[in-house]
């Protein structure tokens, strides 16, 4: 079952959501109870070649690659 992110229309509040496909429609927000909520775009950690193994990730937007919202340079 995949992890789910939102982002609620009536207050803002961001929340993640495991559910299944077919639930993705009927999420309603914890925080006010809202069902106007926009999935968003997930970032995730990936390791790359070379390094020493510490993937980053960046939390709440930005860019993937750990350096903040740079657009990849």
């Amino acid at each position: 079952m995949p992890i789910y992110e939102y982002v609620c229309a009536d207050c803002q509040g961001r929340f993640e959501k495991l559910q299944t496909v077919a639930d993705s429609g009927r999420t309603v927000c914890p925080r006010c109870g809202g069902r106007k909520n926009t999935l968003q775009f997930s970032v995730f950690a990936a390791k790359a070649g070379g390094g020493d193994g510490a993937a980053a990730a960046s939390s709440g937007g930005g860019c993937a690659c750990g350096r903040g919202g740079c657009g990849c340079h």
